[in-house]
């Protein structure tokens, strides 16, 4: 009797909401390849992430 090689289906990684559906790789050339548009990722990345070097610009 041959055993059966079980399929292991492709577990995504957890993603903020936004990020929905979110892929990025990389080609042949080096290029990135990502699925959502740059300007919507550096939106939300300015919106939940904090900048350490930008943390004291105010006391200036």
């Amino acid at each position: 009797m041959a055993k059966k090689k079980e399929v292991k289906k492709e577990e995504l990684p957890k993603v903020h909401k936004d990020l929905e559906g979110f892929d990025i790789s990389i080609n042949t050339f080096g290029e990135i390849n990502r699925s959502i548009d740059i300007e919507k990722i550096n939106a939300f990345l300015n919106k939940n992430m904090d900048d350490k070097k930008l943390r004291n610009r105010n006391e200036k």
